[in-house]
């Protein structure tokens, strides 16, 4: 039985695992400053937007979640209610990701080029 207060802890866990993936890839990739913050932005576009798992429902769950269970059983037609969100996101993600890392970059050699 969901209760309320597994839904949340059910939520809060998986946000915080994303959050925790994110930065070890940012910890990963820091000497590449571009394709971190590229990557970053792009997973968190992925891995932390929320979708209802079918319409109707009240609760959320992860929207890549909820995407590759309804193509896995029900087809793409099933699915299309979270890929549309999907894919806004990770479109939306690329302008602030590419911009940070363009920043992080022009700052990295700016401070190598000062002695």
């Amino acid at each position: 039985m969901l209760t309320t207060g597994s839904y949340l802890l059910a939520m809060a866990s998986y946000l915080a695992a994303g959050g925790l993936a994110l930065l070890l890839l940012a910890c990963w990739l820091r000497s590449r400053p571009l394709l971190a913050s590229w990557l970053c932005c792009s997973g968190a576009a992925l891995l932390l937007l929320p979708a209802y798992p079918e319409p109707g429902m009240e609760t959320l769950a992860p929207a890549l979640v909820v995407a590759a269970f309804q193509l896995g059983t029900a087809g793409v037609e099933a699915a299309m209610h979270a890929l549309r969100p999907l894919a806004l996101a990770l479109l939306v993600a690329q302008v602030p990701g590419l911009g940070l890392g363009l920043l992080l970059r022009r700052r990295r050699a700016g401070a190598a080029a000062a002695p």
